[in-house]
């Protein structure tokens, strides 16, 4: 499996929330949530991998508040969510056709 630079780029550059509606078991954005900083962020409940997340969503970007710890892009938010490593994301995001 070979992945070229421009399909990393695509999944550095792909909107969290389309990463998480394909991954994940179950979403759901919670509506109260006011961002203090970026008006575009938001805050979504998950379920993945047979755990639950919060996470705060930016664009790309992700914000897991409970284990303080983020990234950005596609391959960063599959690796966290199933515990996979890169080349595993890559296959599961290949496999999505993402």
């Amino acid at each position: 499996m070979r992945i070229n630079n421009r399909q990393l780029a695509r999944w550095q550059n792909l909107d969290a929330v389309v990463v998480l509606a394909a991954v994940a078991d179950h979403t759901k954005r919670d509506d109260s949530y006011q961002p203090r900083k970026d008006c575009a962020s938001s805050r979504w409940h998950v379920s993945a991998g047979g755990h639950d997340y919060e996470l705060l969503i930016t664009g790309a970007k992700f914000w897991d508040t409970r284990a303080r710890r983020g990234g950005g892009g596609a391959l960063d938010l599959v690796m966290h969510l199933l515990s996979v490593d890169f080349r595993s994301a890559s296959r599961h995001l290949q496999d999505l056709r993402l």
